[in-house]
């Protein structure tokens, strides 16, 4: 099954110097962490599980609801997500005073649905399906005049998630390849096009499940290509289990990312496990997926010494890292 691709138009490098100012002060300037290696590729570890929230959502979700009207923020803002982006948004809104709601699946992890309620939004639970998710937000919204805050098709959303891609560029401007884990397509929206415009050289390459590529299909395919909901939700990383990416991620996706690759959930586990070690590196299953890339996928990386892997969240289950461990 195919979607629709919009028009739409690439984030530009003011957006995302304006996004970085804007969200200053709010957003933590993320360490890199040296992965041990006993090869020349040298990875380092952008650990965006350490923001405020636990994941780089707090990025893009300050970005668009601190440029909200203030007609809008008075009626409140709603958004649906399996748990980190809906995070982001309770946490901006709270600074800035604004009403949030949030639709999620009521399978997400219990960590994540009572975090988002500890920040002061209201949960809506619907089923397992994304596309479940945007319905019922969007008929809230109808309903009572929230703004939506859309967690990765909209470019106030890129624009914030890209500054990542800045950081890294600052923290190393020798990196030559960066790997991004892919669920809706924000994030490797942002950071593809904020390094390739400072740094055209540079090589993005996404990674995801297997069991939830859509976005490597959609690459592959020339067009977006959706999955089932029985699908994607077989996939341990939450976070990535987005029926499709959005239409204007699809259309930074072909012009700036160079490949996306795919990894086996054993993979993602045996991630998990070696980032486990180190309270700095704790990552959740979507979070490990890059890393897990750069792991076990050497032969499908471009042949850089310079390399960076986006761990893009750190809120894991405590009884999933507990079993990790034991393992």
């Amino acid at each position: 099954m195919t979607a629709t691709v919009a028009d739409a138009e690439l984030v530009t490098a003011v957006q995302f110097a304006e996004a970085r100012e804007r969200i200053r002060g709010a957003v933590l300037h993320t360490p890199l962490v040296r992965l041990p290696s006993v090869t020349d590729a040298v990875a380092y570890l952008k650990a965006e599980s350490l923001q405020p929230i636990g994941s780089f959502k707090l990025r893009g979700a300050f970005n668009a609801v601190a440029q909200l009207s203030e007609a809008q923020r008075q009626r409140g803002v709603i958004t649906y997500s399996s748990g980190n982006h809906g995070q982001g948004v309770a946490y901006a809104a709270r600074a800035l005073g604004v009403k949030a709601v949030i639709v999620m699946p009521g399978n997400a992890p219990s960590n994540k649905l009572e975090s988002t309620a500890a920040l002061g939004a209201e949960v809506v639970k619907v089923g397992p399906s994304s596309e479940e998710r945007r319905i019922r937000a969007e008929e809230l919204a109808a309903r009572h005049g929230y703004a939506i805050v859309p967690p990765y098709n909209d470019e106030h959303i890129i624009a914030g998630q890209g500054t990542t891609g800045l950081e890294i560029l600052d923290q190393l401007p020798g990196v030559e390849t960066v790997l991004v884990p892919v669920g809706g397509g924000g994030l490797i929206s942002g950071i593809s096009v904020a390094l390739k415009l400072s740094k055209p050289s540079v090589k993005i390459i996404g990674v995801e499940p297997e069991l939830a590529a859509d976005a490597q299909a959609s690459l592959r395919a020339g067009h977006i290509v959706e999955f089932s909901a029985e699908q994607v939700t077989q996939t341990l990383a939450d976070g990535l289990r987005t029926q499709s990416i959005g239409a204007i991620n699809f259309e930074h996706i072909r012009t700036y990312v160079d490949d996306i690759i795919t990894v086996k959930e054993s993979e993602i586990e045996q991630a998990l496990r070696a980032l486990g070690g180190q309270a700095e590196t704790i990552a959740e299953p979507s979070g490990a997926t890059a890393v897990a890339g750069f792991l076990f996928h050497a032969d499908e990386l471009p042949r850089t010494k310079i390399n960076v892997a986006v761990i893009s969240g750190g809120n894991i289950d405590p009884q999933l890292l507990a079993e990790m461990r034991s393992k």
